[in-house]
């Protein structure tokens, strides 16, 4: 298979060539060079520093070129979020980090080159749309501009017909094999938040109001500082301080925009509240607390909990359920009985 290689240094051509070679063609391409290699078909790898906007630009560049390429693979530490982000709203098929997921991505890329269709290892287009959409609003809003409530609306129409299509465990599969970090977040939150409304029976309605809320409900994270949200290991209490801002900032940043209902606010803002009142930021209780952030706040207990994080394994969707179930007083008990039927989906007593 051909890989054309598209980088900012010139020096990490030989070590990947070293890496791929003779299993892969390398087409290698500098962004600085006028008259580099260029490839119309195969897979497209960028590893550049998608900080930079010059080499943002050089990129776009290089993709309007090579549009017809259908993989786009980007290689980016897996601790800058930012860079993450960047690479989606680019197009990124697929973010890796280390050397070892380039030949194993390389190596399923090529399968499905050759099998000529999507298999159980592939990213159905949803999952990569709801991404793109994802990575739009974070930087939108990082750079300081109105969110666009379409790439939201998107992004969640998304997340509801791929759900609808594959089910919901194929759906998280997709997700944590080829998204981490607050993305990763983010769209586990919502799948789990829709399979949740469709598991309780609710109308088209009210299911796109929950997965709305549900993917506007970390955009205040955009405006948390990278030293803190990169961080790989756990927050100090400084460091948590500032990131339980994040449902105020999102909120501060919607709250202007025609387009969000008042309901959705209420899920951005409160998503962090408990029924005891030992929540934040407002230390609502009982009935403060709405229906929708009832369901948005054990969606987004679950999600956190079977997610990879840099600092510990991935919990199963087991123990994960338990955690729920011993938070009684905290959130409805009623609720955390029906969410059984999303959280054993499919699983077997190990996962």
């Amino acid at each position: 298979m051909l890989v054309n290689f598209v980088t900012d240094e010139p020096g990490k051509i030989p070590a990947v060539r070293a890496m791929l070679e003779p299993q892969f063609h390398v087409m290698p391409q500098v962004l600085q060079s006028d008259d580099a290699q260029t490839g119309a078909n195969g897979m497209l790898m960028v590893d550049a520093d998608l900080r930079k906007r010059d080499c943002v630009e050089r990129i776009k560049r290089v993709l309007r070129v090579k549009r017809t390429n259908p993989e786009k693979m980007f290689v980016v530490p897996s601790h800058l979020q930012l860079m993450i982000a960047q690479a989606y709203a680019l197009g990124a098929t697929a973010v890796v980090s280390r050397p070892r997921e380039i030949v194993t991505k390389l190596i399923q890329f090529a399968n499905d080159e050759k099998a000529d269709q999507n298999n159980a290892d592939s990213v159905s287009p949803e999952t990569r749309n709801s991404a793109v959409a994802l990575a739009s609003m974070f930087s939108t809003a990082r750079e300081s501009n109105p969110v666009n409530p379409a790439d939201a609306e998107y992004a969640t129409s998304q997340i509801i017909t791929n759900i609808a299509r594959t089910g919901f465990n194929r759906w998280l599969d997709e997700v944590r094999r080829h998204h981490e970090g607050t993305f990763q977040h983010c769209l586990l939150v919502t799948g789990i938040a829709v399979s949740f409304a469709l598991d309780l029976g609710f109308c088209e309605a009210d299911v796109k109001r929950l997965g709305l809320a549900a993917t506007l409900h970390d955009i205040g994270k955009a405006r948390i500082p990278l030293a803190v949200l990169d961080k790989r290991g756990e927050l100090t209490p400084a460091e948590e301080e500032i990131m339980r801002c994040h449902p105020v900032i999102g909120y501060d940043l919607l709250k202007n925009i025609p387009k969000i209902s008042g309901e959705t606010l209420d899920g951005v803002r409160h998503h962090h509240e408990y029924l005891d009142g030992s929540g934040y930021p407002d230390g609502l209780a009982g009935s403060e607390i709405s229906d929708l952030v009832r369901l948005l706040t054990i969606s987004d207990i679950f999600a956190a909990l079977i997610e990879l994080r840099p600092y510990r394994p991935a919990m199963s969707r087991v123990d994960a359920y338990k955690i729920l179930c011993d938070m009684d007083g905290k959130l409805e008990g009623a609720l955390v009985k029906a969410f059984r039927g999303v959280a054993f989906n499919g699983t077997k007593p190990s996962e």
